[in-house]
């Protein structure tokens, strides 16, 4: 056997040692057990996975076709039992057809209805007190107008515009700064103007822009010389009105109150104040 000098020691080792016997130095590799794992490759399934989707499809329809063979096979079954009943009670309905006959009391099973016994009942009336009705809040004026000329019986006075002020008018025409016509009152002037509008329009149309912003309700006369004003708050007002009678003319200006409810104001005749003819 040959020897071989330790790496270690230098001391002189056996070929076959595994370690060397001065140092213990190991002189040959540890034996390293090689294990071989085999491990088996999973097999290729046969069955294709696109053929899932269809068999799945199948399979509902099946489904589908077995629930609707199912009930029509029940209906089939409660139409057979229906008919059978029919055929059944008609056959104990009609007359055996022995010599002797017998008459089989009918079976039904409905319900007998029976009516509830009727019922008369009098309501006796029921007495109400005459309500009373809230008093009106607001009044309506009517007037009757009639103008009274210097020769001649009174007469309506048709076609005159009617107001209710909240001012005396001359008391408006003073705070406005209307001059009256030279040498005339201003009641007068009113009256020149509605006679001679050609010549004094700008007095009148001054006038009645003045008394325009005092003007809280109005009415024009009928042919009777009737007019009514609704709907008016109860207060005091001033009733005004001029008219144009011929060559004359009829002026209203006098305080009055409205009440609440109906209001009637039976004027007396006016009379007409004549103009001279200024032509002669």
């Amino acid at each position: 056997m040959s020897l071989l000098y330790c790496p270690e020691c230098n001391h002189e080792v056996s070929t076959g040692a595994d370690a060397c016997p001065n140092c213990g130095l190991r002189m040959r590799p540890p034996v390293v057990e090689k294990r071989v794992l085999v491990t088996e490759t999973p097999r290729e399934s046969s069955f294709p996975p696109w053929a899932i989707l269809p068999i799945v499809f199948l399979g509902i329809i099946l489904v589908i076709g077995a629930i609707i063979l199912f009930r029509n096979s029940n209906d089939q079954a409660n139409t057979n039992v229906n008919v059978n009943l029919a055929q059944r009670r008609t056959s104990t309905t009609e007359p055996l057809r022995d010599s002797k006959t017998t008459t089989v009391p009918s079976t039904s099973t409905e319900v007998p209805v029976t009516s509830a016994p009727s019922q008369t009942t009098t309501v006796p009336g029921t007495s109400t007190s005459v309500p009373n009705v809230p008093p009106p809040d607001k009044g309506v004026v009517k007037i009757n107008a009639k103008v009274a000329p210097s020769r001649g019986e009174p007469r309506a006075a048709g076609g005159t515009k009617f107001y209710l002020l909240d001012k005396d008018v001359e008391q408006i025409l003073s705070e406005a700064r209307v001059e009256p016509i030279e040498g005339n009152s201003l009641a007068a002037s009113l009256g020149l103007a509605a006679v001679f509008p050609e010549r004094y329009g700008e007095f009148q149309r001054a006038a009645m822009r003045a008394i325009g912003g005092h003007v809280k309700y109005s009415g024009t006369t009928s042919g009777g010389g009737t007019t009514d004003l609704n709907n008016v708050s109860p207060s005091s007002y001033y009733l005004f009105a001029i008219s144009r009678i011929g060559r004359g003319f009829a002026l209203w200006n006098s305080p009055v109150s409205v009440i609440a409810g109906e209001n009637v104001m039976n004027l007396s005749p006016q009379s007409v104040t004549e103009l001279p003819d200024p032509n002669g």
